[in-house]
């Protein structure tokens, strides 16, 4: 898996992430959305370069010139709940793409152990398409994994695409071995650990409670 991590440069798309990490910031509930549908829309971009496109002819007013645009099939693929912002902010930018959405949720058994539960998927065919799965916080990798191992069965895409906020190394590690070797992750950028209930230190909370309010 190759690992595109935009931490590694200054941009503009540090002063979101920092915003969304500031406990004072990430108050404003419509503000961490917005912030993590803007760091969709650059991940968006930058992924956009890897995509493969096609030439055709268009006519102007005073002429005609020919123009790249995207040929690939493309399917975005949300976590419920807390992928939703991300997932609009890459489709403000893909406008033909096809979506899905599933749910996948952590069942604690303890207080430290838990399961990853999959209840909920509504998807088109993948058949021959690219999958990109957007999920804004890559902790342990074992929802990733878990959501992959459900979409299998609906057909072989050609290509995946993961778009994170912020991912832990070891989740990178933990996904890297379970995915196809030509599978990308592009992150805004990447914390070293994991705490004792594998939740990304110093990450940010949790980005569903932030983007939507406390669930019981």
């Amino acid at each position: 898996m190759e690992v595109f991590n935009f931490s590694a440069n200054n941009s503009i798309l540090s002063n979101f992430v920092t915003e969304i990490r500031d406990v004072k910031i990430q108050k404003d509930s419509m503000r961490f959305r917005r912030n993590i549908e803007r760091i969709g829309e650059i991940l968006s971009y930058e992924m956009s370069k890897n995509l493969n496109y096609s030439s055709i002819n268009v006519i102007t007013p005073l002429g005609e010139k020919t123009v790249p645009i995207l040929n690939d099939k493309l399917v975005l693929c949300s976590v419920l709940r807390a992928g939703l912002p991300l997932h609009q902010g890459i489709l403000n930018y893909f406008d033909s793409i096809e979506n899905a959405f599933i749910s996948a949720y952590r069942h604690h058994l303890t207080k430290e152990d838990f399961e990853i539960k999959v209840e909920y998927l509504a998807t088109p065919s993948l058949d021959s398409k690219i999958l990109i799965l957007a999920d804004p916080m890559l902790a342990t990798g074992n929802s990733l994994v878990a959501v992959y191992d459900t979409l299998k069965k609906y057909g072989k895409n050609k290509q995946i695409h993961i778009i994170s906020v912020i991912a832990a190394q070891e989740g990178i590690d933990f996904v890297s071995k379970h995915f196809p070797k030509n599978t990308n992750l592009w992150v805004a950028t990447i914390d070293q650990k994991l705490n004792s209930k594998g939740y990304i230190i110093p990450g940010l909370g949790d980005a569903g409670d932030l983007a939507f309010g406390p669930k019981l």
